[in-house]
């Protein structure tokens, strides 16, 4: 062969190699480049992806967010990996020492993080609207949208609200809104009122699983003793049945609104409002709180008896009796003395209704 073939063809062999050396160094340093810690302004950076945000917009968020991250690398990564064809809307978060790589590979998952909101038994709907506005993962949007347009918007059939919404912890992604958190209760809610529904005494003087809605956020507000649920359900229940005022502190504080100081007076019992059951016979028109699922079944399987009567002993639970006379010992002994905040339902010996 001649001297002069032979030495193109080693060029050509070097050529490659080195080719081949410099494509290796880039293709490692590009792979350590994708591994490197992102830039981050804390330890843990979140944030949120709306539906709909095309993968540019996705990484202008992302720099917002103060992620240090070039916009062109991570829309070519993006859909180099078709990450951009998977990412699902949420919120995200990136801590310290996570790289490039990692987090394409969060976006690509939908990995989203979740964020937690508990709605307390006997909450009523001012108080759910208030743990909403406190929660800094929630993105605000009903600060002034009014009550019946809240119920408008979940799709109740109802203008007012309370009593809607199941009593839960919810996990949500960060950003999620304040109205889909609550249509997550409100159809909670709605699945455990159609369920207990089903399991109701055949005789109930109830006409409607909202009835029972209402009852029992009554049931709700009068105890949280469990022995206690189903006894006082059946004392409303026989009033109900009897046409007597079902006479519970609870919905005239409820009536009163913030206009009730704490003191609840003869002349509360006294002022007439739609949910004043001192005043006004039966059930009053809607829930007054949030009940859970032990005092809905309580106000459908309340326990047979022939109470009429209770107040609270002071310790939580509740003295009841079948007559008037029995009942006024029991607020003599249990109540007269303490001041206010003892419950009782019926004639109270000091400051009663008559039924």
């Amino acid at each position: 062969m001649p001297k002069r073939h032979f030495s193109l063809k080693r060029a050509l062999a070097v050529s490659a190699l080195t080719l081949m050396l410099v494509l290796a160094v880039a293709v490692g340093a590009g792979v350590a480049w994708l591994r490197m810690p992102l830039s981050l302004p804390a330890d843990k950076v979140d944030f949120v992806i709306d539906e709909g945000t095309s993968m540019r917009g996705i990484a202008h968020r992302i720099r917002e967010a103060g992620i240090g991250v070039p916009a062109e690398a991570l829309i070519a990564l993006a859909r180099l990996t078709g990450a951009d064809r998977r990412i699902k809307a949420g919120g995200y978060e990136v801590v310290r020492g996570e790289s490039l790589w990692t987090l394409v590979k969060r976006l690509s998952r939908g990995d989203v993080t979740q964020r937690e909101i508990t709605f307390i038994e006997g909450w009523n709907f001012r108080q759910i609207r208030a743990a909403l506005r406190r929660h800094p993962d929630i993105r605000q949007t009903l600060d002034d949208v009014d009550d019946a347009t809240v119920a408008a918007m979940i799709g109740a059939s109802t203008s007012h609200p309370e009593g809607l919404f199941f009593p839960d912890t919810y996990l949500f992604a960060a950003g999620s809104s304040d109205i889909d958190i609550l249509r997550r209760a409100y159809r909670a809610q709605q699945r455990e009122l159609a369920e207990i529904w089903n399991q109701r005494d055949p005789d109930l003087p109830l006409g409607s699983p909202y009835e029972a809605l209402i009852l029992g956020s009554i049931i709700e507000k009068e105890t949280g003793l469990e022995a206690d649920r189903r006894r006082i359900a059946g004392v409303f229940i026989n009033r109900l049945k009897l046409g007597m005022p079902l006479q519970t502190d609870p919905t005239v504080i409820y009536g009163l609104g913030e206009n009730f100081d704490g003191n609840l007076r003869r002349r509360d019992l006294q002022t007439d409002t739609p949910w004043n059951t001192y005043t006004r016979r039966g059930l009053p028109p809607t829930p007054i709180a949030n009940p859970g699922r032990a005092s809905l079944l309580a106000a459908v399987q309340p326990e047979k008896h022939k109470y009429l009567y209770f107040v609270s002993r002071g310790d939580g639970s509740s003295a009841f009796s079948e007559t008037l006379e029995a009942h006024n010992r029991y607020v003599a002994r249990y109540q007269l003395g303490r001041g206010q905040g003892a419950r009782t339902t019926g004639q109270a010996a000091k400051d009663a209704v008559q039924p």
